[in-house]
């Protein structure tokens, strides 16, 4: 199946019509299937927070719940943990009220800008992978040189050889901090598609301004949106699964991208579970 969402369930103010805070993700889960939770990158969650948000969506709603920082070398210095083990089990532990309902649809670790492609850098993911043994696990690159010719291949085998889910980014090309559209999937079970916007301007800008203000600051023109049809049929012929997210928020755009995709692709969701699609 597909399902389509946006990253967050807070900020999406054209979904929501006099609706406190504290509802918005039951109003959220009337209008999308899947949410990325990004308050897991901020901080490990209170299992509470997740019992809620479980007991909040509608049975076959899915969650893709974004990889704490300090388990993808975001946190510089010391973390909130004794020990890196005890971070990656507390993480564990606070998935399991979405486990337990069937609704993770799976774990994004998003690596950093400056992560290259590095054997360092391989064996630390490969660490993170038999930390979080058992998860469906998404791997999502940001600096560049992962896709470089050289390493293009290789990095596809070696997530493919793993087990890892491709996070396959829509997002503009503005140097090392940024990487290409790769369609290729590198696991049948699913394939995530993180729709980043593409603004070049906004995507590098300097210290000392709110880059969350204008990174994401894009709206996704119709012709744009078209253009992705074919390469959505192409990716869904080799995985079951499709999760495609916008996060192109910082002005509003993300959840009415979301919702003309989800028109230009003839979907219907009967009761938030997605019928079976006539995409070919």
């Amino acid at each position: 199946m597909i399902y389509i969402g946006v990253t967050g369930w807070g900020d999406h103010d054209s979904l929501y019509e006099n609706v406190s805070p504290r509802d918005k993700l039951k109003e959220y889960g009337a209008h999308f299937p899947v949410v990325e939770v990004d308050t897991t990158f901020y901080a490990v969650q209170p299992i509470r927070n997740a019992e809620k948000w479980v007991k909040e969506t509608p049975e076959d709603f899915k969650f893709i719940v974004k990889a704490y920082q300090g388990m993808t070398g975001h946190q510089r210095g010391d973390i909130p943990f004794e020990t890196r083990e005890g971070m990656f089990n507390a993480f564990k532990e606070s998935l399991k009220p979405y486990l337990e309902a069937g609704k993770l649809g799976m774990v994004l670790l998003q690596f950093p800008p400056w992560y290259d492609c590095k054997k360092e850098h391989v064996e630390y993911i490969r660490y993170c992978k038999e930390q979080l043994k058992g998860l469906s696990l998404s791997l999502e690159f940001r600096h560049q040189s992962w896709f470089r010719p050289q390493f293009r291949e290789k990095t596809l085998a070696f997530m493919k050889e793993e087990g890892w889910i491709h996070s396959i980014c829509d997002e503009p090309q503005a140097g090392e901090g940024s990487v290409p559209t790769v369609l290729e999937p590198t696991h049948k079970a699913a394939t995530l598609i993180r729709f980043h916007g593409r603004n070049v301007y906004g995507w590098n800008k300097p210290n000392g301004e709110d880059w969350r203000e204008v990174r994401y600051l894009y709206r996704y023109n119709r012709k744009e949106l078209e253009e992705w049809i074919p390469h959505i049929h192409e990716l869904h012929e080799s995985s079951k699964d499709l999760y495609i997210l916008f996060n192109n928020n910082s002005g509003g755009d993300a959840a009415d991208n979301a919702k003309e995709l989800i028109h230009l692709l003839g979907i219907e969701y009967d009761g938030l579970a997605p019928k079976q699609l006539d995409l070919f």
